[in-house]
């Protein structure tokens, strides 16, 4: 039975109920508060969501899989611990190599994404040939990284960086700041992996349904591999960013933003139930956490009621995707 008008609209309206909230509070927040909507507060948001973006375009591919991936947040630390041992200044008492001299930018970040790649592989490979549930291996992951972590740095933050490294966040190119510059190009490659390779179609295919895939010639445990691995490079990525915007890091720096990630994804249309999303659905559930954090500073809300408005917005995005599949079986 074909839906009249006023359902379509009623099915739209309640689907994007949490997008059409915030966009309502973000135009509230900008008439009765001073200097929200100018130049310099779009850009700080723009660079604030650059990195959380790279971070949600990674776990976008595990959720389309109708997987997760638990260990992005310990993963991002570790990246960004990594990038600052490798950049730390001569002349630095703290000097995690003292007789290293800093290293290349660009080489860093190549560097700490293989690395982190490597973590990435392993979890896909427990993933794709042992049947482990993502959740769960993904949570082993989390601790081995994070243990790992603690080992390599002692515990300690790292800080003393070269201005190399810090004007990866404070350079601009064109009037834009690197960091969101290197967020574009993350995902214009990440809208052509998932647009326009056999690799983005086997990963949709999967998310659909892995047996069917199979059985069509999907190479899904090739597959499902290649999508961790490729995660775990961009939580790297992120790692480094963060470092950089920072101008220091520990073990802790992206603690719990596996959660923010996922949510972001759920909220801009990527479905936990597998086999829908888009890039640009990462982009506007960062956009909307984003903007839902800096309205809720400029309206006065206080720290700590913040995390409670975040985890409201979760559990409504998640029941308006739960609602979706079961509207659409």
């Amino acid at each position: 039975m074909e839906k009249t008008n006023q359902q379509k609209v009623k099915d739209f309206l309640i689907n994007n109920g949490v997008i059409i909230v915030m966009f309502i509070l973000v135009i509230y927040t900008g008439f009765t508060s001073d200097n929200f909507f100018t130049s310099n507060n779009l850009m700080n948001i723009l660079m604030n969501m650059s990195a959380r973006l790279v971070i949600a375009l990674g776990i976008a591919g595990c959720v389309i899989t109708a997987g997760c991936d638990l260990s992005a947040g310990r993963t991002i630390g570790l990246g960004a611990c990594l990038s600052g041992m490798l950049l730390q200044r001569m002349d630095y008492s703290g000097k995690f190599f003292p007789n290293m001299e800093p290293m290349n930018v660009f080489l860093v970040a190549i560097i700490v994404m293989a690395i982190c790649a490597a973590f990435g592989t392993v979890t896909g490979f427990f993933i794709a040939y042992l049947n482990v549930p993502p959740f769960i291996a993904t949570l082993a992951m989390m601790e081995i990284v994070y243990g790992l972590g603690l080992m390599i740095t002692g515990a300690t933050p790292l800080g003393g960086y070269v201005k190399e490294y810090t004007n990866v966040a404070n350079g601009k190119f064109l009037g834009i700041n690197y960091l969101i510059w290197i967020a574009i190009v993350v995902a214009a490659v990440t809208w052509f992996i998932f647009n326009m390779t056999r690799h983005g179609k086997y990963m949709y295919a999967i998310g659909g349904n892995p047996q069917a895939a199979e059985v069509a010639g999907v190479p899904v445990k090739k597959t499902l591999i290649l999508i961790y691995m490729k995660a775990a490079a961009m939580y790297g990525l992120a790692g480094f960013m963060f470092g950089a915007k920072a101008g220091g890091a520990s073990i802790q720096t992206g603690y719990g933003y596996e959660m923010e990630a996922i949510a972001a994804c759920t909220i801009g249309g990527v479905s936990v139930t597998g086999g829908r999303g888009k890039v640009s659905s990462a982009i506007i559930g960062v956009a909307v956490f984003e903007l839902l954090k800096v309205a809720l500073q400029y309206l006065g809300v206080d720290a700590n009621a913040q995390y409670v408005a975040i985890g409201i917005v979760i559990f409504v995005a998640i029941s308006l995707d739960i609602r979706k599949y079961i509207a659409k079986k």
